[in-house]
């Protein structure tokens, strides 16, 4: 192993606990780590396809790696993430984001949200499919961490632990009417950040009450009335579509306000939809703690709803995590690690200009762009 060469991934996830028999161990650790990380990043979706491109590659990994007994079986890579604790592997992969995390000039936008691994389903076991709740980092564009749940409704019991493991002074935290809860609100205020939590039926009255409080402010055309507003019209594909946001910092009509932590905005979002003639719109309401500006109002919710593409939409078609069939909980919890590593590692990098399958692609052919991705080096 060059132990010259610059290793931040490998330094990081070497402080992981092996809790294997130590009789039982012939391959270490962290070779195990960095061969799957690495061959995911390259297009691997599968232990037999890690394996396969650990082999035809394993001259390249000994320049930063042991391999005292070579690549290790596919049998190995399922039997190792398997037995991984996730929640050390993620507190790993959290570290090592804040190494490499960007100092970003004004708010970072943290979105949670949920998303389910369809084919992750055991029947014969009586095991659902596996639902993670992430924190997507909107203009670092990483994944900053992920809680494992059974289910979409558990999602109110993963985001407060997921939230304890995540640094948010000066961040604005956005999610979904899932999480909009008091205790998650009142954590995101303690640990130092903000929030903007979207309304729909699960918060009743105080959905009804938030839009009441707009219809009084437009009969009254907003005169006298604490308020601020903010518009984007978008145009492509024949398509146009125009966003408006207002906010409102009267919040008399909002009772039980002071249970909310800081609370001292309540936003709504119209969205008009025009194409081929037709058009539609739709309504969204939303609480913060934000204050009065709709402009920033507007970045923290399309920031919210930009999670859609930045992550959801690239876990599914360019690392088709939809279609994974790997059924123990931790393995694919940990497999799901491995798609936030590479797909971080995959954003970030701006020299090629180029979608991310084409630079997952471009990984497994070009040594030297591989190299830079892994490690920063270039030959």
């Amino acid at each position: 192993m060059d132990s010259d060469a610059p290793n931040t991934l490998i330094e990081h996830f070497s402080l992981l606990d092996d809790t294997r028999d130590p009789s039982r161990r012939r391959h270490l650790l962290i070779d195990i780590l960095i061969i799957a990380i690495t061959a995911v990043l390259c297009g691997a979706d599968r232990w037999t396809e890690i394996e396969e491109f650990g082999k035809s590659n394993e001259e390249w990994f000994r320049k930063f790696l042991k391999l005292d007994h070579g690549i290790p079986s596919h049998d190995t890579f399922g039997r190792v993430f398997a037995l991984l604790s996730p929640a050390a592997f993620q507190e790993r992969f959290g570290a090592w984001i804040e190494s490499v995390r960007e100092a970003y000039e004004g708010e970072e936008i943290v979105a949670i949200d949920g998303k389910s691994l369809r084919r992750s389903h055991d029947r014969k076991r009586g095991r659902g499919p596996l639902h993670m709740v992430s924190a997507w980092a909107v203009n670092n564009r990483v994944v900053l961490g992920q809680r494992a749940t059974e289910a979409k409704s558990n999602e109110i019991t993963a985001i407060p632990e997921l939230l304890g493991t995540l640094m948010l002074r000066g961040c604005i935290v956005t999610i979904d009417a899932m999480g909009c809860q008091k205790a998650i609100a009142e954590k995101i205020v303690d640990q130092g950040g903000d929030y903007v939590l979207a309304l729909k039926g699960n918060q009743g009255s105080l959905a009804e009450q938030v839009e009441e409080a707009f219809i009084d402010a437009e009969a009254r055309d907003y005169e006298g009335v604490q308020s601020d507003y903010f518009e984007t019209v978008e145009r492509g594909h024949g398509r146009r579509e125009i966003r408006r946001y207002w906010t409102l910092a009267e919040l008399d009509g909002i009772e039980r306000k002071d249970q909310w932590k800081k609370l001292n905005m309540v936003g709504m979002v119209q969205s008009i939809r025009e194409q081929e003639g037709h058009t539609s719109s739709e309504y969204r309401y939303y609480i913060a703690s934000i204050g009065n500006d709709a402009q920033r109002f507007a970045k923290a919710v399309r920031g919210h709803w930009g999670v859609e593409n930045d992550l959801h939409w690239s876990l599914d078609i360019s690392f088709r995590e939809d279609e994974s069939r790997i059924r123990e909980p931790q393995a694919a919890e940990n497999f799901t690690v491995l798609r936030h590593i590479t797909l971080g590692l995959l954003k970030n990098e701006r020299t090629l200009k180029r979608g991310i399958k084409t630079k997952r692609l471009k990984a497994g052919w070009d040594e030297r762009y591989r190299a830079k991705l892994l490690f920063d080096v270039s030959d």
